[in-house]
Parts: C-alpha cells; sequence; structure tokens
C-alpha cells in the first residue's frame, strides 16, 4: 500500500492556491500509471476492460471509492473502457487530494485488471 493510499482526502472548497509544478512533479510518480493533462492541470488515467459490464462495475467502484473520499472525479466510461480524470474543480487545479483519490482508486482491485491504456 502506497503512502498516499493511506492518506485521507482534505475537501478543497477554494480560496488554496493549487499545487505547483513542482509539487505536481515530485506527485506524479507516487501514481505513475496516471498522465498529467494541462489548462487546467489534471491527472488522467484510462483502463480497458472485456465488455460493459465490467466497465460499469468499475465505475460503481470508483464512485463508492469517490464518495468515501468526499472528492470526485470526472468519469468517462463506455463499451470496454473508463477514463478517470482528476482535479480540484473549486480551484480549477491539482491538490493533494487528487492524487490521494488517485492512489485509491489504483488499490481497487478492478484497477489491477489491466494495464493503463
Amino acid at each position: 500500500m502506497s503512502a498516499l493510499q493511506k492518506e485521507d482526502c482534505v475537501p478543497c472548497h477554494g480560496g488554496v492556491p493549487p499545487l505547483e509544478p513542482g509539487e505536481i512533479e515530485a506527485l506524479l510518480p507516487e501514481v505513475p500509471s496516471w498522465r498529467l493533462d494541462a489548462d487546467p492541470p489534471k491527472i488522467k488515467r484510462r483502463w480497458t476492460f472485456p465488455d460493459f459490464q465490467t466497465a460499469l462495475d468499475f465505475v460503481l467502484d470508483v464512485g463508492e471509492a469517490a464518495e468515501a473520499a468526499g472528492h470526485h472525479p470526472d468519469v468517462a466510461f463506455g463499451w470496454g473502457y473508463v477514463e478517470v480524470s482528476l482535479y480540484t474543480h473549486a480551484i480549477q487545479g491539482l491538490q493533494r487530494a487528487d492524487f490521494v483519490l488517485a492512489a485509491k482508486i489504483d488499490a481497487l482491485p478492478a484497477a489491477q485488471l489491466e494495464p493503463a491504456a
């Protein structure tokens, strides 16, 4: 279990600055299957699955993890794929909580079924 998986997400309701580029670069190795997208900065990961039902089951697991963490990703899915995008909407950027939730999602059993695509 990674150190980030053990942390609790700390909700951000705005009024705090997003992580600086150096802070983001320091956290990315903790979630190596996630990629950084810019403008606004987000971290994303895509999974492939053998069918729609398996993808849907994974989305439901992601939803439960997000609710438990109090931090909610953007999720896109369809037949055989799921893509999760994390950033803190209130500040239009990344906070540590985004990386914490990414690590928690990576720990889900279905996340282990397929390497990132």
